[in-house]
């Protein structure tokens, strides 16, 4: 798959057939989406583009909502690559792009810039200044600019709506595992190692704790899980437990993402450690003191080895 990030300097793409989105999380529903841009451009022998927009075009509409992405932009171009798709365009998304007529966007920007065979959307799918375009619009313009428009079936984009939702709402309680039934995948996150005040080390369970490499990046609710991980560069895959909360029976303060990773003793400060959440263990709860939480990081950590066994 190539990935264009410059819309000044896309090659001219042969018979494309082309659908838009923001693909965040790359989940089942969405690969439904992709399987039939696929399929599209094997029946006409042309190439695949899907095209993305960055940053996410809410951040630039309404930029004082948060937002909870399941994967970054880096994450979705490995995801996407998988699928088979030819071509990547990722949109540099600004104000002034956003401020085009449904005119604009579909003769300066789709025409201009893509010349598609087959235009691939959902049925809700809105565009231009004050999302004034549309499916019908684009089918009014098929015939001048030579091109046709396929609607995504209506219960395709509601399952990825819902998917996403879901997704969102299954992480936040920690279950990874119904997250994973709709991902496909164990969900995942990075983040860099950063010093703490280390009360791991002293009872036997020293911990990474990571801060997140992108701030809207969903991070699950508290509670331990049970984890899988790898240092930035290299390839052996590490097995551990985190803690994801405010650890109440320390201080209670503030919220931190810890990692126990076993039978491990180096020096990683600085460095970038990637997560693979496989199970939710429990919730966070407040201990009557050390020794207690002691014994239930020692419970916790039989039960980890033998899930990931």
């Amino acid at each position: 798959m190539k990935v264009y990030r410059n819309l000044d300097t896309l090659p001219p793409f042969h018979n494309a057939a082309v659908t838009i989105g923001t693909f965040d999380g790359v989940h089942l529903g969405h690969q439904k989406i992709i399987q039939q841009l696929l399929a599209e451009s094997k029946r006409t022998g042309g190439e695949s583009v899907l095209i993305t927009f960055n940053p996410h075009p809410r951040k630039i509409v309404r930029p004082n909502e948060s937002l909870m992405q399941l994967t970054t932009m880096e994450e979705r171009i490995e995801l996407l690559k998988q699928p088979g798709i030819n071509n990547m365009v990722i949109v540099p998304f600004t104000k002034q792009f956003s401020e085009q007529t449904a005119e604009q966007y579909i003769s300066h920007f789709l025409v201009e810039k893509f010349h598609p065979s087959t235009i691939i959307i959902g049925y809700d799918h809105k565009f231009g200044n004050n999302r004034e375009g549309d499916f019908r619009l684009l089918e009014k313009f098929s015939e001048q600019f030579h091109y046709t428009v396929e609607e995504i079936d209506e219960q395709l984009i509601n399952d990825a709506i819902i998917s996403s939702t879901k997704i969102r709402e299954a992480l936040l309680k920690g279950d990874v595992q119904f997250a994973r039934s709709y991902l496909g995948y164990d969900y995942f996150f990075k983040g860099e190692v950063i010093e703490g005040n280390k009360l791991g080390r002293t009872i036997g369970y020293p911990t990474a704790n990571l801060q997140m490499d992108n701030p809207d990046k969903l991070v699950p609710g508290n509670g331990v899980y049970v984890v899988t991980c790898q240092l930035e560069g290299e390839s052996r895959m590490l097995k551990g437990m985190m803690n994801i909360g405010t650890r109440p029976t320390v201080d209670g303060l503030n919220r931190m993402i810890e990692v126990n990773i076993f039978d491990f003793d180096e020096e990683i400060y600085g460095r970038h450690l990637k997560v693979w959440l496989k199970y939710h263990l429990r919730s966070e709860i407040k201990f009557s003191g050390i020794d207690a939480l002691k014994e239930q990081l020692h419970k916790d950590k039989v039960k980890s080895v033998e899930l990931l066994r």
